[in-house]
């Protein structure tokens, strides 16, 4: 089955009242909810980005990159605990979500790595990061930069 991918105009920024409120792309619906990240101590090291997708459409969507003017490089990157409790990092590739589906990316698993950050996440602030498709379709989301220790959206 040929795949439909996200097409046609993209849906405003996300935006946050304390709460995250889901952005839908048009024509896929596409959701993106529960956005935020880590604030960082300078820039010497990379940030990481949360946040959950909802396919509620009927067809597979692609994700294939990212895009922030606050980092030289965003990619997906997975991590994975091997059966010596060793902690490794690898980068994820193209990202298919199904119709119906959710895909969580969170610490410990599936997340957006910032690389070569051009300044810090201070706590507070919000960047932008674009989602880019297979179709050339683009989803610009906010993220909420939360606590240095933050654990979730909203803790």
């Amino acid at each position: 089955m040929k795949e439909k991918i996200l097409t046609g105009a993209l849906a405003a920024l996300l935006t946050f009242g304390g709460l995250s409120t889901p952005v839908a792309a048009d024509s896929q619906e596409i959701l993106v909810d529960d956005v935020w990240a880590r604030a960082t101590i300078g820039v010497s090291r990379p940030a990481a980005v949360y946040f959950t997708l909802r396919n509620t459409g009927g067809d597979a969507v692609k994700l294939i990159g990212f895009e922030t003017t606050i980092a030289k490089r965003a990619e997906a990157h997975r991590s994975k605990i091997d059966a010596n409790g060793i902690s490794t990092m690898e980068p994820a590739g193209e990202i298919l979500l199904r119709p119906g589906n959710d895909l969580v990316f969170e610490p410990g698993g599936l997340h957006i790595m910032l690389m070569g950050l051009q300044e810090p996440l201070v706590e507070g602030d919000s960047i932008q990061l674009d989602l880019l498709f297979d179709d050339g379709g683009r989803m610009p989301v906010n993220v909420r930069v939360r606590g240095i220790a933050a654990r979730g959206p909203r803790n």
